[in-house]
């Protein structure tokens, strides 16, 4: 834990343990559903594995993560206190999408934005059997260029080479312009009206694909109208 702030205020004691680097990035993971150390590296993919061990270490020390080991399988579990910062983790999400200003492109990463999307997916809208959606980003460099989601049995995988299965659908477009629909700064049919992102496949795949995800939990969000 880091350094004290001397205070005995309540928010200074949680900041102790949250405000250090990538801390609270990785309670968010573990809220999202994220519970092995390859899930959590997943969706933090500019983190070091060794200080997401350190900050997972420092997580289960202060009592807000447990570690469950069952043979070779471990997994870092969320306790009541965990449990009790997910309405934090959403109000700092919410603020941040309604007054924080534009992305600039060193934040744009397409691990990130295909792993949140395969925790999005509604699988009661995707066709029975399996699914797979390419996807390709034509303004990244090219061994970051194509992505695989394959969607099966209530389950969804990424894939950054070409998993051998038919594809469904493919969507093309530039990395920022799918992020904007993630994040919900732009609608889907905003996006392919203004060529922002291509779908191409059977109509009846293409008209569906949008139905596919849930979105960003933040994409609801109110936006202000204009500058506070």
């Amino acid at each position: 834990m880091g350094s004290s702030y001397r205070q005995f205020c309540p928010v200074a004691k949680a900041m102790e343990l949250l405000d250090e680097r990538w801390t609270l990035l990785v309670v968010r993971e573990l809220v999202s559903g994220s519970q092995r150390f390859n899930e959590l590296r997943r969706g933090l993919p500019r983190m070091s594995p060794s200080l997401l061990s350190r900050r997972l270490h420092q997580l289960v020390r202060a009592g807000v993560v447990q570690r469950h080991v069952v043979g070779n399988d471990v997994r870092y579990v969320l306790t009541r206190a965990g449990h009790e910062l997910r309405p934090v983790v959403e109000a700092l999400g919410a603020w941040g999408i309604r007054w924080v200003g534009e992305l600039g492109d060193e934040d744009l990463d397409p691990k990130l934005l295909l792993w949140d999307m395969h925790r999005n997916v509604d699988h009661a809208a995707v066709p029975d059997g399996r699914t797979v959606v390419h996807f390709r980003f034509r303004d990244v460099p090219a061994d970051l260029r194509d992505w695989w989601l394959v969607i099966t049995g209530g389950e969804a995988d990424v894939c950054d080479a070409d998993p051998g299965h038919a594809v469904a659908v493919t969507v093309t477009g530039s990395l920022r312009g799918l992020v904007e629909v993630w994040r919900g700064d732009l609608t889907w049919p905003e996006a392919l009206r203004g060529g922002v992102v291509q779908v191409s496949g059977p109509e009846t795949l293409r008209r569906a694909l949008p139905g596919w995800f849930t979105l960003s939990g933040f994409a609801a969000v109110p936006r202000p109208t204009s500058p506070a």
